[in-house]
């Protein structure tokens, strides 16, 4: 039933597309953001051209673990226990200026005003929906939901990542008319995980001990491998299907399991035990039902990671370009808003930027855990 249920969504994608005159499902998917399909494919190219480091990290997990081999159940285990912390909200929202010092005063000043005013609804509630989450609108301020901990040091990750978004909203909405100050999915989560790169920058240099460093790197590792390595095996097994069945080629339960288990094998590497029932993960995965949204999150990053390096490297003229690309809202194509801001995600330069600051935090962590 559940492979029937897949192959009958990536069969509405194909018809779709072809009674609407599209080459692929995939252009069709991409079409609205003027997307072409070399961001896709250099993207799964530049992945799979960087494997090393990722077998290397999963190597050091096995290691750390004391196993001789590593099953998939394994990579959920933390490595390194939760560090113990209880910093109030004044104290998160310090700490989260303090690392945007970079953006300049204004944008300082302004996220002050609003994390210290009425922008955000804090703390755990009765009732209260789980989570958290950034809801902006042309007209008012942009307001966050929160769930805020002192003790859970993720939460402070998750104010500056919503406070990336609530600025996106608030610099778009200020400088855009109407049609144009709402931003794209391709470019929504640029803004926030910016954020987060200059928040680790900024605690990695605050850190009092190896066991901080250790920590923070191993968050960023995942963070890496989640959202850039993760989700573009999960992108490559959408073009894989989606071309099998304009081929006409029949997409049973065997054919998902052996298309998805060979993108394990190598998304894993060889040393990786892939056990009989992993490659009936492709069923579980709601992405797969709305195809090929997930690359986005993959190019987000990448152009996060490489946006951070080259402001916090730059001057006034690379500072004042990530500005115009927060004001842009969908004025231009989410390609040329980022171009604008000085990385081409046509390119394959950005995504390599991201996947060498992988390696480097892998070196880091066999470092620090030796």
């Amino acid at each position: 039933t559940l492979a029937a249920t897949l192959c009958g969504s990536i069969q509405k994608d194909v018809y779709y597309a072809r009674v609407r005159g599209y080459e692929s499902a995939r252009t069709a998917a991409m079409f609205p953001d003027n997307m072409p399909a070399t961001v896709y494919d250099n993207l799964i190219t530049s992945v799979r051209n960087n494997f090393e480091p990722l077998y290397r990290y999963y190597d050091l997990r096995r290691r750390l673990m004391g196993l001789d081999k590593l099953h998939a159940y394994d990579t959920y285990v933390p490595i390194i226990s939760d560090l113990q912390v209880n910093r109030s909200w004044e104290q998160a929202t310090d700490l989260v200026l303090e690392s945007l010092a970079p953006l300049g005063t204004e944008y300082c000043e302004t996220l002050a005003a609003g994390l210290r005013g009425r922008w955000c609804d804090r703390y755990p509630n009765q009732g209260k929906q789980s989570g958290a989450f950034s809801a902006g609108s042309f007209v008012g301020d942009p307001y966050i939901l929160m769930n805020y901990k002192p003790a859970v040091l993720n939460d402070v990750f998750t104010l500056t990542h919503e406070a990336g978004h609530s600025m996106h909203s608030f610099n778009s909405s200020a400088a855009q008319s109407f049609e144009y100050y709402n931003y794209t999915i391709f470019v929504a989560e640029v803004a926030s995980t910016f954020n987060e790169q200059l928040l680790s920058e900024t605690m990695m240099q605050q850190a009092n001990n190896d066991r901080e460093r250790a920590f923070l790197v191993n968050r960023d590792i995942d963070a890496i491998r989640g959202t850039i390595i993760r989700q573009t095996m999960f992108a490559e097994f959408e073009k894989i299907t989606h071309e099998m069945a304009e081929q006409g080629q029949p997409l049973t339960v065997q054919t998902f399991q052996d298309v998805y288990g060979q993108l394990l094998r190598d998304y894993f590497g060889p040393e990786f035990v892939i056990d009989d029932c992993l490659p009936l993960e492709c069923f579980r995965i709601p992405h797969f039902y709305r195809a090929f949204y997930v690359y986005k999150y993959a190019t987000g990053l990448s152009a996060a990671i490489a946006l951070s390096r080259r402001v916090l490297a730059g001057g006034a003229d690379e500072l004042n370009e990530y500005h115009t690309f927060l004001k842009g809202g969908c004025s231009q194509d989410p390609l040329d808003l980022l171009r604008s801001a000085g990385v081409d995600m046509e390119q394959s330069g950005p995504v390599d930027t991201a996947l060498a600051q992988f390696s480097s935090l892998v070196d880091q962590l066999e470092q620090l855990m030796s």
